[in-house]
């Protein structure tokens, strides 16, 4: 292994490294890479994208992947296909051979080398983030401006807290320490004790169709921080933003003087399957998920092998009691409903509603009104088309489509805001539709189960005190990835506070600016909390880091 690159690595990111790791003590807000698509020069245009062969010149190919929807290749939300071809993982044994050799040379560089690896490569693709921001928009249904950030500096900021963090697990303990024990008046004995931190072995990424750069970093770099080579599995529809990851790595790998089988693309054809016959095989000792809860629920009862990181569904709630902002509290929930279309894991589902009605600063509300008022403001925030398409992104899969025509028929309950189809100039193929609101009412109607995507429950309950228990109930039998609350009384807060402790959910009080529910930070925030059915794990703590490597100790005797 080349030394002078590495060092030179370490030089140039250190303080870098040494930022985020007091960001991540601090928690306050702090970001190594600038959100603004001004701060990256011109944008990527999806032609400049299209038809590309990424071939990356690796182990284990048989041919190629795509190029054309019906070989396996995306098709954009918006309309357009992406003509990109990528290597077939055809012969996965080749791929876990390959990874096994590549992998005692990048465990014997040590904690702070690889940190330093791993921030040059976020370095690179932050270089690149008009063009990951296309590749996600295209490949996810985001907006133009939500994958940009999303998918770019925001996905960024995630790796990169995940690689300190793991860096800082790592180097808890000293290097080497000298022991020595007072023998009276016989000579002491005496130690030296070396740690060390081993890889647990090799990692396999199994990406989402959504956001396959923000939920797939932290687990990607957590790995590799922690010495493990990685597998990369990209969702069949989102294959581009990972791929493009791969070869940034690859690349970053071997000018530093390592494998680049330390980082390996697994794309496969259409209904192989090929995500149960890696997650199973026996060199697998870790698996990082996103997706729905029945693939996650398989992974985690049959990769007993491995660690096995999951991001399932959930049903996130809110409890409207209160509030001193009525107009604050209405658009704040009005964006959060629309943003993504609610394709977002973070998405509010259930509103919790008193039927006698709620005060606020504008007066007594009745549940009717409020019910009124909030579809007034979806109205507001998406009556321009431009204007919604910019938050709303497209529908990325029809089973989204499939559960609004769904709600439209009244299957799901009382319709109280009909969905629209939004036109987008650019983009005449594109499927977007604002979001569906639904009435039920606890007294007689079950509350659904997770319906991912742009359908909203407003649920009439007998009290605020039901509505917290029911809150409470849901997280514990369903899960959820957020929870919030509207109260002006600090006995119903504390109520709420009780019962996301005790369930395990993360809870958003009272807001009504621009911090959104479905929102989280890096180095701040905690995605998740690895407490409740919807995920059990979280982004970044230090579980999630801890296991992906352990501490070996050798010792001698000190003379």
């Amino acid at each position: 292994m080349s030394q002078e690159i590495p060092h030179e690595l370490i030089d140039r990111h250190q303080a870098t490294l040494d930022a985020a790791l007091a960001a991540l003590a601090a928690r306050d807000y702090w970001s190594a890479y600038p959100e603004s698509p001004r701060a990256y020069g011109e944008p990527v245009g999806l032609d400049t994208l299209q038809g590309r062969e990424l071939l990356l010149d690796q182990p284990g190919t048989d041919g190629l992947v795509g190029p054309g929807p019906e070989q396996g290749g995306e098709q954009s939300p918006f309309g357009p296909a992406l003509g990109v071809s990528y290597p077939h993982a055809g012969d996965p044994e080749a791929l876990f051979a390959a990874a096994r050799a590549a992998r005692p040379g990048w465990a014997a560089a040590g904690p702070l080398l690889r940190a330093a690896v791993c921030i040059e490569i976020l370095a690179r693709i932050n270089a690149r983030s008009p063009e990951f921001g296309t590749a996600v928009m295209h490949t996810t249904g985001q907006a133009a401006g939500m994958a940009f950030q999303a998918g770019g500096p925001h996905a960024q900021d995630r790796g990169l807290e995940a690689v300190v963090c793991a860096y800082a697990e790592q180097t808890r303990l000293p290097a080497r320490a000298e022991w020595t024990k007072p023998q009276g008046k016989r000579d002491p004995l005496r130690l030296v004790k070396e740690f060390t931190a081993v890889p647990r072995g090799t990692a396999l990424l199994i990406g989402c169709n959504t956001f396959p750069t923000w939920n797939g970093y932290p687990g990607l770099f957590a790995s590799l921080a922690a010495g493990n080579p990685v597998l990369v599995k990209p969702h069949p529809r989102a294959v581009l933003p990972l791929a493009l990851t791969v070869a940034v790595a690859r690349e970053v790998l071997a000018e530093a003087g390592f494998s680049p089988d330390v980082v390996l693309l697994a794309a496969e054809q259409p209904g192989e399957g090929l995500a149960k016959t890696l997650a199973l095989h026996p060199d697998v000792r870790i698996v990082d998920y996103t997706g729905s809860s029945e693939f996650g629920n398989w992974l985690e009862d049959n990769a007993r092998q491995a660690l096995v990181y999951t991001e399932k569904a959930g049903v996130n709630t809110i409890v409207v009691d209160s509030t001193a902002d009525y107009a604050g509290m209405l658009g704040n929930l009005a964006f959060s409903l629309a943003l993504y279309s609610g394709q977002m894991c973070t998405t509010p589902q259930n509103l919790l509603l008193p039927r006698a009605g709620l005060e606020t600063d504008q007066g007594h509300k009745t549940f009717a009104e409020v019910v009124a008022d909030l579809g007034r403001s979806l109205d507001r925030l998406l009556g321009d088309d431009a204007r919604a398409a910019g938050l709303l992104g497209a529908i990325v899969n029809p089973g989204v489509l499939q559960r609004l025509e769904q709600a439209e028929k009244g299957e799901y309950g009382e319709l109280l805001l009909a969905p629209r189809a939004v036109a987008v100039p650019d983009f005449p193929d594109a499927v977007v539709r604002t979001p569906a609101l639904v009435g039920l009412d606890i007294a007689r109607d079950a509350l659904p189960g997770e319906c991912f995507g742009p359908i909203s429950f407003v649920v009439a309950v007998d009290s605020t005190a039901q509505a917290v228990e029911q809150l409470r109930d849901t997280v514990r039998e369903r899960g959820a990835m957020t929870a919030a609350a509207y109260t002006t009384s600090a006995e119903v807060e504390a109520a709420v506070v009780d019962a996301c402790l005790d369930a395990g959910v993360s809870l958003s009080l009272n807001l009504t600016g621009q911090v959104y529910v479905n929102q989280t930070a890096a180095f701040s925030d905690l995605h998740g909390t690895g407490a409740n059915p919807a995920a059990n794990s979280a982004y970044c703590d230090a579980a999630f880091v801890a296991s992906r490597f352990r501490v070996v100790e050798v010792r001698r005797e000190l003379r």
